[in-house]
């Protein structure tokens, strides 16, 4: 038996008797660096260039095994109880418009947690934030502590304990190139004194239930403390043993951990995927949310776990679907959606990054590229190119869009930008793909590019 990541998909097995794929709705099986290859699909070509069986375990599959199932094409074997015979928990939706908070914490939040610890049970408070604060912040000027090279912010991290200087109690760290610069002491721009925290992270969070629970022991658990040798299981066994009261963290503490002592769950700040640009955030927030909600209550013997979800959209479709724990209606619902206006898994895409020096350049690579591409797909199909623009896509027919710089289009100091290709089948996407890339490799260029077959982010 052969146990391991992404990587495992790639070891020679000579007498392969099955494939079992552990979570496969999540994004870490895609590779986003070098070689993109999704572990999970090359799992499933494996499986059936050899014959053998496959088994792909979710809670909350990921939509396009969901389709898949729905069509027939995969079995479909459901497991509606959970193990043990313990009961689901149950959800309830707090209202934050109009509420004070204390640390994040709704009053009905801290009850329930305050409920949980005088029975001698543990709560897990969840927010998928690390860190201390997202963004440092003059209130004088608007200064903001943004990254020197991503258009991002960086993040106020606490790196010493309090008894330490300001200056040296915290850090400002970059999540995506991890550069990191000391707090600064005054506003670079205009001098003030007075800088402020915006927004709380995992840090913050354990701090303000330090306070509102000072008797109580509280452990954290994200990739800063994962970073630490040790640390991570450190935190697992003690909670296991019954060492921990209350456990705050990010999607680490979500899913495969089975702390029997857990009954009350806490998801703080819950609506960021509701509302975004990425098509697929309500996918990954309900699975997030699914997973974390499963740590309540996994004890037959102890009371059924409460979730408790604090949001300012209690009435969104996501949460009546989360409250039934119903995965099959909201996934069949955002089918419905996809479908309607022609995304995954009905269309098949692929999608050209380019970075460079100057976003200029970027673009410039890229609609050079689509200029080729148009001319090869004007040969293949008499007819012409499908626009984009023009709705409906034939089914032999691949459509290129318009150049855009990346949501962030600044990292590392590069610039980048991106050219989405669609189309209604895999053939004819994949028959384009081979001459458009054997075309862009003549190509003479200061640009970096990559190609990446259905990607996980737009």
């Amino acid at each position: 038996m052969v146990i391991g990541t992404r990587l495992a998909v790639l070891a020679p097995l000579p007498a392969l008797a099955a494939i079992v794929v552990d979570e496969e709705h999540d994004a870490s099986y895609k590779q986003q660096e070098g070689v993109r290859y999704s572990a999970r699909d090359l799992a499933i070509v494996a499986a059936s260039q050899r014959k053998v069986p496959i088994v792909l375990g979710s809670a909350t599959p990921s939509l396009e095994s969901w389709h898949a199932a729905r069509r027939g094409r995969y079995g479909l074997l459901a497991l509606p109880e959970r193990v043990g015979g313990a009961q689901l928990p149950g959800l309830e939706r707090i209202d934050l418009r109009g509420r004070t908070l204390r640390h994040q914490l709704a009053p009905e939040s801290i009850d329930a947690i305050e409920a949980a610890l005088a029975r001698g049970e543990q709560a897990l408070v969840f927010i998928n934030r690390r860190g201390y604060a997202p963004v440092l912040a003059c209130e004088s000027c608007g200064w903001l502590s943004r990254c020197s090279e991503c258009s991002a912010y960086r993040v106020l991290h606490r790196v010493a304990p309090m008894r330490t200087s300001r200056s040296a109690r915290y850090r400002l760290v970059c999540h995506h190139c991890s550069a990191e610069q000391p707090v600064p002491r005054t506003c670079p721009d205009c001098g003030n004194v007075d800088l402020s925290a915006l927004g709380r992270g995992t840090q913050r969070l354990e701090e303000g239930l330090a306070e509102l629970f000072p008797d109580r022991r509280i452990a954290r658990l994200d990739r800063d403390v994962a970073r630490t040798r040790g640390a991570a299981q450190k935190v697992i066994d003690a909670a296991h043993a019954g060492d921990v009261d209350i456990l705050v963290g990010t999607q680490m503490l979500a899913k495969g951990h089975d702390f029997r002592r857990l009954t009350v769950v806490v998801a703080v700040d819950s609506d960021g995927g509701l509302f975004s640009s990425d098509f697929r955030a309500p996918e990954r927030m309900f699975a997030t949310l699914m997973q974390v909600a499963g740590r309540a209550g996994r004890d037959r013997a102890a009371p059924p776990g409460r979730v408790i979800v604090q949001t300012r959209f209690p009435d969104h479709p996501l949460f009546e679907y989360l409250a039934r724990h119903d995965y099959a209606g909201f996934a069949d619902s955002q089918l419905a959606e996809r479908r309607e206006v022609g995304l995954p898994p009905y269309r098949f895409q692929a999608l050209l990054r380019a970075e460079a020096t100057t976003q200029a350049e970027a673009l410039a690579f890229l609609a050079r590229a689509r200029e080729i591409g148009e001319a090869l797909q004007s040969q293949a199909t008499p007819r012409g190119l499908a626009r984009a623009s023009a709705g409906a896509l034939r089914d032999d027919a691949v459509a290129l869009l318009d150049p855009v710089p990346m949501a962030m289009s600044r990292l590392a100091g590069r610039e980048r930008a991106q050219l989405l290709v669609e189309a209604n089948a895999r053939p004819p996407l994949h028959a384009f793909l081979r001459d458009w890339l054997a075309a862009l490799r003549e190509l003479r260029s200061q640009v970096r590019w990559q190609l990446d077959v259905d990607p996980l982010e737009i």
